[in-house]
């Protein structure tokens, strides 16, 4: 009977350092890139801590600003321009930078997001997850009061039905690289008739 108890404590403790000398062996091998996607274990713990981390009374909030259309595009609109450069327009998640994240950027639209509460979406929001590429946004002043972030949970919960002619609006707000910014200075130049002082010296 000693010896089945024996087994029942040794047998998960050797099975974990052997995990863990397999992963580092891999580590050692292969480094530790961001470009790696995420085993299913990393993913179900981050999960796991994410829930965790998120203080009970956060879980029960309630949003105080109603779903009208006013507020959804002013949600939308803070979208467009703080949070579609890593989480896309639609929430996909496939952007440049979100496909480079460690995690990559989930996809909003999906049930592992939109299953968490009002509240858990307001405060990964307002506090960021630590080790990601998700920041906290708002000021800390403003409590459970930020109008902002509660319209943006209202967006979030929008993105599965956001259409086409929504994405074209957002792409108007959406901020853009200095690259961006040149190649539109120098369209704007050519289409009135202007150029650089190199073009007209050549």
């Amino acid at each position: 009977m000693r010896a089945r108890w024996a087994w029942v404590i040794v047998l998960p403790i050797v099975a974990g350092i052997v995990a863990v000398g397999t992963y580092a062996a891999r580590l050692s091998r292969k480094g530790f890139s961001a470009r790696d996607q995420p085993s299913p274990l990393e993913i179900s713990m981050a999960r796991v801590f994410r829930r965790k981390a998120i203080p009970a009374v956060a879980k029960e909030l309630n949003n105080p600003i109603s779903p009208t259309a006013e507020t959804l595009t002013r949600g939308r609109n803070h979208w467009a321009d703080h949070c579609a450069t890593c989480h896309a327009n639609n929430g996909s998640g496939d952007t440049e930078l979100g496909r480079n994240l460690y995690p990559k950027a989930p996809d909003m639209r999906q049930p592992k997001t939109q299953s968490l509460s009002d509240g858990e979406l307001y405060y990964i929001i307002r506090n960021g997850i630590r080790m990601t590429g998700m920041p906290a946004w708002g000021k800390p002043e403003g409590g459970d009061a930020d109008q902002e972030t509660w319209m943006l949970v209202l967006f979030i919960r929008h993105l599965p039905q956001v259409s086409a002619g929504e994405e074209a609006e957002m792409q108007k707000l959406n901020p853009n690289s200095a690259a961006d910014r040149e190649e539109e200075r120098e369209e704007n130049d050519f289409l009135n008739g202007t150029t650089s002082k190199e073009e007209t010296h050549e």
